[in-house]
């Protein structure tokens, strides 16, 4: 197997355990299961009724849809995690399992307004009929060989990212009364590219870019998608994608079968898909102000005293932060904590908003807590702890704050709250289980707020601020809507409306229901802020959303009756109708399943890849296991050495279901070789046996990320001399601790930068043996990152200390990091700082054939200096190994799907290589074809 081809496949693999929390649920939960012939639902106690929902969609989805995909169905493992205040699913092979993150997310115009259970259940089923259906040809080869994850690498460089979530958008449009194929927002990234005259190359709109905004690959998807079966029939990708996970041709089959079974070219299929959706886009005539790049986001403007406005601004330089703008100028308040969402509340100079925090330790668990900033100082309190709010908002004598609680597996709850101390006042009844939205005040005795319906629905609601009772404002319909605000008697909100998110206003007094028309220079009206003569909202262009104000003046009020409010509201002209599975979801009526207990030790020894490594000179072939709640790694492994020409066999097993990970492992060597005296061989096998524990610790608050792991390993080696030399040098044992701390810290990061502007690296590591041997080695490496000259550079400094006993009766492996250039011996006493500038040079987002995409190149200019101990026939003397030089990176992504930073490197050597070759000036070509870790 070629370098090149591992390197892509640790990459993939790599980019796919992301979505993955390692030992992320606590041992106390409890976990059942349901069963039916689609899927075993997996879920902590209490989610019966949601388990058995998803499993009975399953099976409805498995018989209704899987004909346009093909005919393969293979039960799938869903896990719910009810802890996480994130809003995702995914399905992934290696194991083969999906796994639903059940909170949903307040912007209901983004992922639309229906049960998000159902919404996660018709979208990753659909990707589980893909996994199922496209192992076939040369990617069921792949699946012989090496696994599910063979499968995996094969069906990525086959099937482009766009056509997996394109075709679960499609799904989600198809069978629902709405999915994001019915959604303007879904459609305003690639309307405001079209109206700002941006025609980006489809692998600029593949591969995305780092200084313009480009839609992401779920758009793109769906109309790719959508046009190819309203043209083409509804088995048109079935056809297309069985012939492309064959590889049938071998090289861009994708392209080919669609050139195939549409008889166009790739190149002209894709722009008379654009130009379809284009041409329906033309209703809306908006003037925009033109930039060569993305500018920034202006998001949630609030006004303030006199002609203040505050507002969130984000850019691809720099993070999030709260700004005040008077006039012309702007004023950055603070940085924004990490945070799920931008909204924010504000009145008399505080500003309300929920940052996001992770459990300690266990990672699907993760809070949304309250801060309260003032606006004046830039000092910030957090005035919840360990809380799961959504949407705060503050009251106008600002006494109370109004905020949506979202606890595991229960209700949606308005929660009031002191706005002093957090503590909690009231916990409103939701006799109707309605999901709250983006709530505010009205007065003392009632809220408002954009209320969604189990069944997908959606109105605006007044809200009794002591029981609870619900009043609506509209009639509910698959329409989705938020924002609201209220001026006096009036709410003003957003609403879908003909294709677009448009302006809405409905007067408490007479109920009366209003469109406004409003001139915009971009797509959409969002999150309006109004006072007694202006409105102030945001409106989405190619340089991102823009602040817009105009008077209140300048609105057609525009009545709207109840016949046009209830009609249906789709963006584009997608015929439906004629697929039997439209509308499936309304047919779907669960059944209780049976609930049954599910086992944590439930196949722990789950293998399902084998996997190739090449960190020459080690070439190795691991076999990998995960189970399915991911609390167990497993790992048998084969390996080469090609310098010293030795193999070794190993095996190791981590198991994270308790507070400290447990570690287990055991290698064997054969024939490994060194030279002594007369250049004799000497040749030894050396078995090893590990146990230790280790702790991972999530620290991050506020706007840092802070993760800190601790542990220790006991090992046990034995060397067995072999052959001349077994006799005179026979057999030693070696029991050492190896210990060690891993600290990181980092600020948040944007877009364009490099590294963070601020972090710190640090890991500590000592080896010491207990018995038979005297052998010690202590390292010490740290990394420190600060800001350039410019807003995407860095200054990195590096740090190092090596220090080992000087009886060589055992030397441990080196892992320190030498100066740049030189052989990395592994000496008595090492002392390193380094110094690294680096910064980018240019943003080609220049592609090839589909096959390689630069979006970028960046420079490091570094000077390193070591200082070592170096045995001479008089005893130790201190050394100098310095090296100054220059690295140019490529940013890179394969096959439009894989990234890859590659580059090379010019050292100078200043000092004498005194154990590798001759001469100053080395060249390196940098592959980082380790980054994979099981």
């Amino acid at each position: 197997m070629k370098p090149f081809f591992c390197v892509a496949f640790c990459l993939f693999l790599l980019s796919g355990l992301y979505a993955q929390r390692f030992g992320g649920n606590p041992p106390s939960v409890k976990w059942m299961q349901v069963n039916n012939t689609a899927a075993r639902v997996i879920f902590p106690r209490g989610l019966d009724t949601a388990a058995s929902r998803i499993a009975t969609m399953a099976a409805v989805l498995g018989s209704g849809t899987l004909a346009t995909i093909g005919q393969q169905q293979q039960k799938i493992n869903i896990v719910l995690h009810p802890n996480t205040i994130v809003s995702n699913g995914y399905v992934a092979l290696g194991p083969f399992r999906s796994e639903f993150y059940l909170t949903p997310a307040q912007n209901s115009f983004e992922l639309g307004s229906l049960r998000w259970q159902d919404m996660l259940a018709i979208h990753e089923y659909r990707h589980v009929q893909q996994y199922n259906n496209f192992n076939v040809g040369l990617s069921h080869a792949f699946r012989i060989v090496f696994g599910q994850q063979g499968q995996a690498l094969a069906n990525a460089l086959a099937i482009p990212n766009w056509f997996w979530e394109g075709d679960a958008v499609f799904q989600e449009t198809l069978v629902s009364q709405q999915g994001r194929g019915r959604l303007p927002f879904f459609f305003d990234d690639y309307r405001a590219l079209w109206m700002a005259g941006k025609d980006y190359s489809y692998m600029k709109l593949r591969n995305g870019s780092l200084r313009d905004f480009t839609p992401d690959h779920y758009r793109l998807g769906y109309m790719l998608v959508a046009y190819g079966r309203e043209k083409y029939g509804d088995e048109f990708w079935k056809h297309v994608t069985q012939d492309a996970a064959s590889f049938k041709g071998l090289f861009y089959p994708f392209q080919r079968a669609v050139k195939q079974y549409s008889g166009k070219s790739f190149e002209a299929f894709t722009k008379d898909a654009f130009a379809y959706f284009k041409n329906q886009s033309v209703g809306e005539k908006v003037s925009a102000e033109k930039h060569r790049h993305f500018v920034a986001d202006q998001e949630f403007p609030a006004y303030a005293d006199g002609d203040k406005v505050i507002y969130v601004k984000t850019s691809y330089k720099k993070l999030p932060a709260f700004v005040e703008k008077t006039g012309t100028e702007e004023r950055v308040i603070r940085v924004k904590d990490i945070s799920i969402d931008n909204q924010f509340s504000y009145h008399n100079g505080k500003i309300i908003y929920a940052s996001y925090r992770p459990a300690l330790r266990w990672g699907w668990n993760d809070y949304n807590e309250i801060q309260v900033l003032d606006a004046a100082s830039g000092m910030q309190k957090t005035i919840t702890r360990k809380s799961k709010y959504f949407s705060p908002a503050i009251s106008d004598d600002g006494e109370t704050i109004v905020a949506v609680d979202v606890q595991p597996g229960k209700q949606s709850v308005l929660h009031l709250l002191n706005a002093a101390t957090g503590s909690l006042i009231n916990a409103l009844p939701n006799p109707d289980n309605l999901f709250y939205t983006y709530p505010k005040f009205v007065n003392d005795k009632q809220l408002l707020a954009a209320v969604r319906k189990p069944s997908g629905q959606m109105a605006l609601a007044l809200i009794n601020s002591n029981d609870g009772a619900i009043e609506y404002l509209t009639e509910a319909v698959y329409r989705v809507m938020g924002n609201p605000v209220l001026q006096q008697d009036t709410v003003y909100f957003t609403a879908a409306d003909k294709g677009y998110d448009r302006l809405f206003a409905v007067t408490l007094s007479d109920r009366k229901l209003y469109r406004l028309a409003i001139s915009t220079s971009g797509i959409g009206v969002y999150q309006p802020s109004v006072t007694g003569e202006k409105i102030m909202f945001t409106s989405f262009t190619a340089d991102g959303y823009r602040l817009q104000e105009a008077g209140k003046g300048e609105l057609n009020w525009n009545a709207v009756d109840n016949t046009q409010w209830t009609q249906p509201v789709n963006t584009f002209k997608i015929d439906l109708s004629k697929n039997s599975a439209a509308g499936l979801l309304g047919a779907v009526q669960p059944s209780p399943l049976t609930v049954q207990k599910y086992r944590q030790t439930t196949q722990l020894f789950n293998f399902h890849s084998l996997l190739p490594y090449v960190t020459d000179p080690d070439y190795s072939l691991s076999l990998v296991g995960n189970n399915v709640l991911n609390t167990m790694q497993t790992e048998l492994s084969v390996l080469y050495n090609r310098n010293e020409q030795y193999k070794q066999i190993g095996a190791n097993i981590t198991y994270g279901a308790l507070f400290p990970y447990i570690k287990l492992g055991g290698n064997y060597i054969f024939d490994r070789r060194d030279f002594i005296t007369n250049n004799r061989p000497v040749y030894w096998n050396e078995g090893q046996v590990n146990a230790g524990l280790s702790v991972p610790l999530n620290l991050g608050k506020g706007r840092s990320m802070i993760n800190l792991t601790a542990g220790t390993d006991y090992v046990l080696k034995t060397v067995s001399y072999q052959g001349v030399y077994k006799d005179t040098l026979g057999t030693s044992q070696l029991g050492y601790l190896n210990g060690f701390v891993s600290f990181t810290h980092q600020l948040q990061q944007a877009r364009q930068h490099i590294y963070p502007r601020f972090a710190q690296s640090v890991y500590l590591n000592y080896r010491g043996a207990v018995h038979s041997v005297e052998a010690r080695q202590f390292l010490a490496v740290g990394n420190f990152y600060f800001p350039g000259f410019a807003l995407s550079h860095n200054f990195v400094i590096g740090l190092a200390f090596q220090n080992r006993d000087t009886l060589n009766q055992y030397r441990y492996s080196n892992s320190f990091p030498f100066s740049r250039g030189y052989e990395s011996p592994n000496l008595r006493n090492m002392y390193k700082w380094s110094a690294n500038y680096h910064l980018p040079l240019a943003y080609p987002d220049f592609g090839i054939g589909n096959i390689v995409y630069f979006q970028r190149v960046r420079a490091n200019v570094f000077y390193d200096y070591t200082m070592g101990n170096v045995r001479y026939q008089n005893g130790y003397f201190d050394t100098k190994f310095r090296s100054a030089g220059a690295e140019i990176f490529f940013d890179t992504k394969w096959w439009n799907e894989l990234p890859l930073n590659i580059g090379f490197r010019y050292s100078h050597l200043a000092d004498r290589d005194l154990f590798g070759g001759a001469g100053a000036g080395r060249f390196e070509f940098i592959l980082p074809v380790n980054l994979f870790q099981q």
